[in-house]
C-alpha cells in the first residue's frame, strides 16, 4: 500500500493509520473486566467466576492456531492470487481449531483433562462443559475476523477494524446484560456466549466492511502486484512459526500463575498480580497493535523502515512515561487502592511489581517493530526463537529468585516476565543486525 500521498511517511501518516488498531486493543483490554464483573453479580459467583476462568484459558488455548492470520495476511495478501490461497489456508486452520473443540467435548477426553488432571469439582466441570458447546463457533469467527482484518489492514482500512470491534463490545455487553434478565443461565454460560457472539457479529461486521479491499484485491493479478507467486507449501512455512509462537507466548501466563502459587506468599501474590497485570496491560495493548501497522507502513522494499522504527521508540518512550506517571506518584494508591479495590496490605504487595514492569510497554513497542522487520524478511521462525528464549529466561530467572532466594511470588513472576522479554529484544535486535 502507498500510505501517504508521493510515498512520503510522516509521523502524523504513521499516527492516523496506527491509532484506530490501538483503539482497537484497549477497547479489547476492556472485555474481560466486564465479563467478570457481570459473572460476580450472577447467582453461585466463585463456582462460576472459577469455571470461567478454566473455559476462557481453554477456548485462549484452542485459537493458537488462527491467532497469527491477522499478521499472515497484511503480510501476504497482495493479489487475487494470494488472496484466495491464503483464504483457503485460513478454512483450513480454522476447520482444525473447531475440530480441537469437539475433541475436547468428547468425554473421554473432557473427563480426565478436567476432573484428572486440572482435580476440580464435579459441579465446576460440569459447568466448564456446557460453556464450553456455547465457544464451539469461537476459533472460527476468530480465524476468519483476524484473516479479514489483515485484508482490511493491507488496504488501509484500520478505521474499519476499530468500527468492528465497537460492534463487538456492544453485542457482547447486549448479550451478558439480556441473558440474566431473561434466562437463569449459569454464569459462566452468560460470559461465554456474550463473548462467542461478539466475536461473531465482529467477524460479520468485518466481512461487510471489506468488501471494498476484497473488490480491490481480486481485481489486481500477480503480475499487476509484483509479489512473488506463493504455494501452500511456501504459506505454511511462513506461518508455522508464527502458530508456535502464539502458542509459547500464551502458556506463560498459566505457567507464572502454576509457579507463584509455589513461592513465598502465594495468596497476596495471586491477589494483586492480575491488578498488576491489567493497569500494565493498558498501556502495552498500544504496543501490541504496532506489529501489524509496521508490517503494513514499512514497505516491501523496506523503504519506510526508519520513520517507522523512530515512530515505534517515541510511542514506547511516551507509553513508558505514562505508566511510570501512575506507579511513581500518589496515582498509584488512587488506582490500586481506590479503583481497583485492594486493601493498603495488598496494595504494598503491588508497588514493586509495578515498578518493575516500568519498562515494558517500551520494550512492546521495540518488539513489535523487530517482529514486523523479520515477518517482511519471511524470517518468522526468528519470532519463534525470541519467543522461546523469552520463555526459558523465565524458567531459570523465577525458581533462581523465588525458590533460590526466597522472594515473594509476584515480585520473582514480574522480575522474570521483563528477564524474558530483555531477552527476546535483544536475541531479534542481534538478528536484525546481521
Amino acid at each position: 500500500m502507498n500510505p501517504a500521498p508521493g510515498g512520503t511517511l510522516t509521523s502524523g501518516h504513521i499516527a492516523r493509520f496506527w491509532s484506530p488498531l490501538a483503539a482497537t486493543w484497549v477497547m479489547m483490554a476492556l472485555e474481560g473486566p466486564l465479563i467478570a464483573a457481570t459473572i460476580a453479580r450472577l447467582p453461585e459467583a466463585k463456582i462460576n467466576l472459577a469455571s470461567h476462568g478454566v473455559v476462557f484459558a481453554i477456548a485462549i488455548l484452542v485459537e493458537a492456531p488462527v491467532i497469527m492470520l491477522m499478521t499472515a495476511a497484511t503480510a501476504l495478501v497482495r493479489d487475487r492470487d494470494s488472496y484466495r490461497k491464503l483464504r483457503l489456508f485460513a478454512h483450513g486452520l480454522n476447520a482444525l481449531s473447531t475440530l480441537l473443540v469437539v475433541l475436547l467435548l468428547v468425554p473421554a477426553v473432557f473427563e480426565p483433562l478436567i476432573l484428572g488432571l486440572l482435580d476440580l469439582p464435579r459441579d465446576v466441570a460440569d459447568i466448564i462443559y456446557g460453556a464450553l458447546w456455547i465457544y464451539l463457533p469461537w476459533p472460527a469467527a476468530i480465524g476468519y475476523r483476524r484473516f479479514i482484518h489483515g485484508v482490511m489492514i493491507s488496504g488501509g482500512q484500520t478505521r474499519q477494524v476499530a468500527v468492528g470491534t465497537v460492534f463487538r463490545l456492544v453485542s457482547m455487553a447486549g448479550t451478558a446484560f439480556t441473558l440474566p434478565a431473561f434466562t437463569d443461565l449459569h454464569g459462566a454460560w452468560v460470559g461465554a456466549a456474550s463473548l462467542t457472539v461478539g466475536v461473531c457479529v465482529e467477524a460479520v461486521a468485518a466481512r461487510i466492511m471489506a468488501t471494498g479491499a476484497i473488490r480491490q484485491v481480486l481485481a489486481t493479478s500477480p503480475e499487476e502486484s509484483g509479489a512473488a507467486p506463493m504455494s501452500y507449501g511456501g504459506i505454511l512455512a511462513f506461518y508455522y512459526p508464527l502458530a508456535l509462537t502464539s502458542l509459547v507466548a500464551l502458556s506463560t501466563h498459566p505457567m507464572l500463575t502454576f509457579f507463584v502459587g509455589r513461592a513465598r506468599d502465594p495468596l497476596e501474590s495471586l491477589a494483586v498480580l492480575p491488578v498488576v497485570h491489567s493497569l500494565s496491560f493498558l498501556f502495552r495493548a498500544a504496543g501490541l497493535s504496532y506489529q501489524e501497522a509496521a508490517i503494513a507502513l514499512t514497505g516491501n522494499d523496506f523503504e519506510h523502515r526508519r520513520p517507522v522504527g523512530h515512530f515505534a521508540m517515541r510511542m514506547g518512550l511516551a507509553t513508558t512515561a505514562a505508566y511510570a506517571l501512575i506507579v511513581l506518584t500518589p496515582l498509584f494508591g488512587v488506582w490500586f487502592e481506590t479503583v481497583s479495590g485492594l486493601t493498603p496490605e495488598l496494595s504494598g504487595y503491588a508497588r514493586i511489581p509495578a515498578l518493575v514492569l516500568i519498562p515494558v510497554p517500551g520494550l512492546g513497542f521495540w518488539l513489535a517493530h523487530q517482529s514486523a522487520i523479520m515477518v517482511l524478511m519471511r524470517r518468522t521462525k526468528a519470532i519463534t526463537m525470541a519467543t522461546t528464549l523469552g520463555l526459558l529466561g523465565i524458567l531459570v530467572i523465577f525458581p533462581v529468585l523465588a525458590w533460590g532466594l526466597g522472594w515473594v511470588g509476584a515480585t520473582a513472576a514480574v522480575v522474570a516476565f521483563l528477564g524474558g522479554r530483555i531477552v527476546s529484544n535483544l536475541y531479534l535486535h542481534r538478528i536484525e543486525s546481521r
